[in-house]
């Protein structure tokens, strides 16, 4: 990063850098998981345009923000994703996407053409009849070939997402590993979170606690690699498989090294994925014609606003 660049890099209230812009596309989605968190959004009305979210993305550049991940509910529901990512990626260093994987058969080879770079794609079961419980979705082959054709058109990493639940896939962790390899894809494990409404009351009976898995990938690593983000790690086993584990419960770190802000399907800028408190809309000034300085000024509010949820 050059000096110019650094010296605009915003900070929050906690001195965490933030320089990672996450952009919710859409609220819908044919799957219908009922453990979804649907990025902390309530009641989204109506949804940006590729314009409008290209010229946000060029301010969070400006300000640092190199790297943007395209999530939704589900990104390539938006027919447009195309000219979304082709408007996003000369503001920035890398453009990432998470999919439920439905389309990306058809989609991948033009988004890589268009700027996308890494995917990461939920799977959170290798078996049919639990994938349907999990989804309520028949479409698990879709999804196998959605993985195949990312890998296929150079999409790198391209990461498997897996939230792992007590009693209904924890079982699926080792065939979810050799499956990742055989794949090329890195198996992402992720904890459980009673976040979303209506998850809490049965939360307590599918919550996993992955430090078991972690002591267990630890013993078979050749390497482990402690990442920026949240200082997640992703241990390189004997065998060739690489899975990265992601624990937000219990887990200060989680926050402590968080570096991002996120922009919901219909505008508003929104710090931390646990509250709704405290947005900042953006929309209006979009649809204005605001200057740049007024836009810049909202995504300082933003971040000044950015605080560990567990402070709340």
């Amino acid at each position: 990063m050059e000096k110019a660049e650094k010296e605009r890099l915003l900070y929050d209230t906690f001195g965490r850098p933030v320089n990672n812009l996450r952009v919710s596309l859409t609220q819908r989605c044919n799957f219908r998981c009922f453990f979804c968190h649907r990025e902390g959004e309530q009641n989204a009305s109506e949804e940006l345009s590729a314009e409008e979210i290209g010229r946000l993305v060029e301010v969070a550049s400006s300000l640092g923000m190199r790297s943007v991940k395209l999530t939704g509910g589900e990104p390539l529901l938006r027919e447009d994703i195309v000219d979304i990512v082709s408007s996003i990626a000369p503001h920035v260093d890398e453009v990432s996407m998470t999919t439920n994987g439905t389309l990306l058969e058809e989609y991948a080879e033009d988004l890589h053409r268009a700027g996308l770079r890494r995917v990461n794609i939920s799977l959170h079961s290798l078996d049919s009849e639990n994938f349907k419980r999990i989804t309520e979705s028949n479409a698990f082959d879709s999804v196998k070939n959605g993985i195949r054709a990312a890998v296929e058109c150079g999409l790198e990493p391209v990461k498997l997402n897996m939230v792992v639940l007590k009693g209904l896939n924890d079982m699926e962790i080792p065939r979810m590993i050799e499956f990742s390899k055989a794949c090329g894809a890195i198996l992402q494990l992720i904890e459980f979170q009673p976040i979303q409404a209506g998850t809490e009351p049965y939360w307590q009976s599918l919550y996993y606690d992955l430090r078991g898995i972690e002591d267990t990938l630890q013993a078979n690593s050749l390497k482990i690699q402690v990442r920026e983000l949240q200082r997640r790690k992703q241990y390189y086993l004997k065998g060739g498989e690489v899975v990265e584990v992601v624990r937000p419960m219990h887990n200060t770190d989680f926050c402590r090294y968080c570096t991002r802000l996120r922009v919901t399907s219909d505008g508003k800028l929104k710090p931390c994925l646990m509250r709704n408190d405290n947005l900042v809309g953006v929309l209006q000034l979009l649809r204005e014609g605001s200057k740049q300085e007024a836009l810049e000024t909202a995504f300082k509010e933003a971040v000044s606003r950015r605080q560990p949820y567990w402070r709340s």
